[in-house]
């Protein structure tokens, strides 16, 4: 064992034995609930203290299990190690388990069988659904012969089979995103850009008095610079020098400060995923900040 392997044991077995301490001799980890009309609530201090609360063993499970696959995963920030993919194939494979039930009920169950045999799906599945089938029934077959063909994938001969529904699949979906995307990403947007390069108050124009709008007037002319800069600089049938490459590098300028704005846009994002996970770690397990008034009224903070 070298040196390096010699202090992470040492870590571990410290932060493994201040664990058991304060889950032993301060309750963290543990979580207290109430029955109430029927159903469970989160306890606070002053219920589990008086003994109106009790332990929740799943929950509590849950908490320490929750805590272990975020330590799991935050230890990839030293280096990819078998904790962080145990954890990451669990939740890859939980994900892909958790999608598949939702789609067999959600999707398959109601939208294929429903069509096929609505009198036996609602006799065993879906009692709300209609026992009544459709006229167009037998169309819900297509669906039904491409459906088998494509867990053809699965087989060790023919996996060729597949392809088809699949190339469906693909050709069906562009299609129908392509005209979703022209109407919210591009016909939407050339509308946005089409404005008034004047703004006048809303209030002083109903009174019958022209008073500018500064703010607004300024925008919708920045606005509309940025779109004619950014169009100069994808045209390359022009050589980007004089005015024209003048224009083109404001285009440049915009296009940064949009992608930056993103990119922190996202960041932020991805902090405040941290964050949540931060306060489940020093709230929920580990007790040393009690942000919902749960602990008890002896609880002594970080000690």
């Amino acid at each position: 064992m070298n040196r390096s392997q010699m202090i992470w044991v040492v870590l571990l077995l410290l932060g493994g034995s201040w664990l058991a301490w304060r889950a032993t001799s301060m309750g963290a980890g543990r979580v207290f609930v109430v029955e109430e009309r029927g159903t469970e609530r989160l306890a606070d201090g002053w219920e589990a203290a008086a003994g109106h609360a009790r332990l929740s063993v799943s929950r509590t499970v849950g908490v320490w299990v929750a805590a272990f696959f975020t330590l799991a995963t935050l230890s990839f920030l030293y280096r990819d190690n078998p904790l962080y993919k145990l954890a990451e194939s669990v939740v890859v494979g939980v994900s892909a388990a958790y999608w598949m039930v939702v789609s067999f009920w959600t999707t398959l169950i109601p939208n294929l069988f429903g069509k096929l045999v609505p009198d036996w799906v609602n006799d065993w599945a879906m009692p709300d659904l209609s026992p009544v089938r459709d006229d167009e029934w037998l169309g819900y077959l297509v669906p039904l012969v491409l459906g088998g063909m494509l867990l053809w994938r699965l087989a060790p001969r023919g996996n060729w089979i597949a392809r088809w529904p699949l190339a469906f699949i693909v050709g069906t979906t562009a299609g129908i995103r392509l005209v979703g995307f022209i109407q919210a990403d591009f016909v939407n947007q050339v509308r946005a850009t089409i404005r008034p390069l004047v703004v006048a108050q809303e209030e002083a124009r109903a009174r019958g008095v022209f008073q500018l709008d500064v703010g607004d007037t300024i925008s919708n002319i920045m606005l509309v610079i940025g779109v004619f800069a950014c169009l100069v600089y994808f045209f390359f049938s022009v050589e980007h020098k004089g005015a024209v490459g003048k224009v083109a590098k404001l285009g440049t300028w915009y296009l940064m400060i949009t992608f930056g704005a993103a990119f922190g846009y996202t960041v932020m994002g991805r902090i405040a995923l941290l964050a949540l996970r931060l306060e489940f770690l020093f709230d929920d397990w580990l007790w040393l900040i009690d942000t919902r008034g749960a602990r008890p009224p002896d609880w002594t903070g970080w000690w």
